[in-house]
């Protein structure tokens, strides 16, 4: 059965690959993605997608996002594309530079999902490959550097904790709630974890006066994200294997493990 990402939208889940430098993740969206690099300065080569305001290269015979109109795409439904598959460049020029076996690589990327060598090119100086069916719902994410996989979580858990605990004010208008980014140095235990694949689960949070505590649990290494979906309805029943906690007075996070 084919499920929206928005099902999810308030469970993260991961499962990172180190040795060849992708992480699975269910729950994060591009929109979300593309916050927490609001100051990238590069390019999007387009490899799967619908986007209708993209520009054409000649060579590679593909559209591409202008830095200044990542916003734009930002703010498209996404999701509602289907594939969509994208690498990041510095300059045009170096669109200009791929051979043939560059682009067949790229091209294979955007239709199998699997890379056949490194997919991080020189010509391209690209930082990530994003390769999303259902955008939010199934996404693999080659990153050249994985601190910035880091930064980029670090960002999101409290965009999506304040998505999810929205007050009413005096006069009953619902305001979003605002978090502090997580410290990624906080985060980087959790490697060996993420290894195995874990759910962050923001919908499980448990508020109390002083502290918010985001639960997580290891649910095991999915392709499929219907399977992974009953893994964690499985886990939450059982205790988690760390927590995410905010300390309300001191506006700082900690990670505590079981």
């Amino acid at each position: 059965m084919k499920k929206h990402s928005r099902d999810l939208r308030d469970l993260i889940y991961v499962h990172l690959n180190q040795q060849a430098q992708y992480v699975m993740s269910c729950g994060i969206e591009f929109s979300e993605f593309a916050a927490a690099f609001s100051g990238f300065a590069n390019h999007l080569l387009l490899l799967k997608h619908q986007f209708d305001d993209g520009e054409f290269n000649r060579h590679t015979r593909l559209e591409y996002v202008p830095r200044d109109k990542i916003e734009k795409l930002a703010r498209e439904d996404v999701n509602g594309y289907g594939d969509f598959c994208w690498v990041d460049f510095d300059e045009e020029e170096g669109l200009n530079e791929l051979n043939g076996q560059d682009l067949a690589e790229l091209l294979y990327l955007g239709h199998i999902k699997q890379h056949l060598k490194p997919p991080f090119y020189n010509q391209l100086g690209n930082r990530f490959v994003y390769l999303a069916h259902d955008d939010g719902w199934f996404n693999k994410t080659y990153y050249r550097n994985l601190l910035d996989f880091f930064t980029m979580l670090s960002n999101v858990i409290p965009l999506k904790l304040g998505d999810l605990k929205v007050e009413k004010t005096l006069f009953g208008i619902r305001k979003k709630r605002s978090y502090p980014i997580v410290n990624k140095e906080l985060l980087l235990p959790l490697t060996s974890f993420m290894k195995e694949g874990i759910c962050i689960s923001i919908r499980d949070a448990d508020t109390q006066r002083g502290r918010v505590e985001i639960p997580i649990w290891i649910v095991g290494d999915f392709a499929n994200m219907d399977d992974m979906a009953e893994a964690y309805g499985r886990s939450v029943r059982k205790p988690c294997h760390a927590k995410l906690v905010f300390d309300k007075k001191t506006k700082d996070w900690r990670l505590f493990v079981s």
